[in-house]
């Protein structure tokens, strides 16, 4: 086990985090501008009475293979964007593009999740890295 992969373990066994998958990975472009398809999974996290369900797309490189509660982990969204011309001044984006709204959207909507599930811990989660 890996320094990495065991923070993930033990930050999950300390909080009483559960990380499960549903059904089979769909092999699918997930991201908007991908020219790759890659494998996506259907993740559940758990904690204290609460879930939260989303889609995880594997690394290109992993293929088929489970992503580890590490990878999932640390591939949330752990902090506010701010507002939308804020989200696309910081990374990027032209405040007119649609691909922009729908990404900050998705994005607002996911970190909405993680703080709902991890409010009391969240320093610690973003801890992992």
């Amino acid at each position: 086990m890996t320094n990495y992969t065991a923070q993930a373990e033990t930050f999950a066994q300390k909080h009483g985090v559960k990380l499960s998958f549903i059904g089979d990975p769909e092999y699918k472009i997930h991201f908007a501008g991908d020219k790759t398809e890659r494998y996506v999974f259907k993740c559940r996290l758990t904690r204290a009475g609460k879930s939260y369900t989303f889609d995880f797309g594997q690394s290109i490189k992993s293929g088929a293979e489970e992503p580890t509660l590490y990878d999932v982990l640390t591939c949330l969204q752990k902090y506010d964007v701010g507002d939308f011309e804020n989200f696309c001044s910081d990374f990027g984006y032209d405040t007119d593009s649609r691909t922009a709204e729908r990404t900050y959207k998705a994005v607002c909507k996911e970190f909405a999740a993680v703080e709902r599930l991890f409010s009391d811990i969240i320093e610690e989660l973003q801890e992992i890295q």
